[in-house]
């Protein structure tokens, strides 16, 4: 089991829905409402931040790949 569906293993009904919600925007190419930031250093890594849950992903030309779902904590970004 990777790391993604793990932690969304571990949330309630509610988080996993916003977290749903906003993947669904994203592969939806419906992002303005979404709070997004390039990461540093990270070639095509970009953060998704909803509430205390940062979702990050990898852009391949218009795919788009997780590449992890975490609490925001001190690590998150490393």
């Amino acid at each position: 089991m990777d790391r993604v569906t793990k932690f969304l293993k571990k949330l309630s009904k509610r988080d996993r829905k916003t977290i749903q919600i906003v993947i669904e925007q994203l592969y939806a190419d419906d992002t303005k409402s979404l709070d997004i930031k390039k990461l540093k250093g990270g070639g095509n890594l970009f953060r998704v931040r909803r509430g205390n849950v940062r979702i990050v992903y990898s852009l391949y030309g218009s795919n788009i790949v997780i590449v992890k779902i975490e609490f925001r904590n001190e690590a998150t970004y490393r």
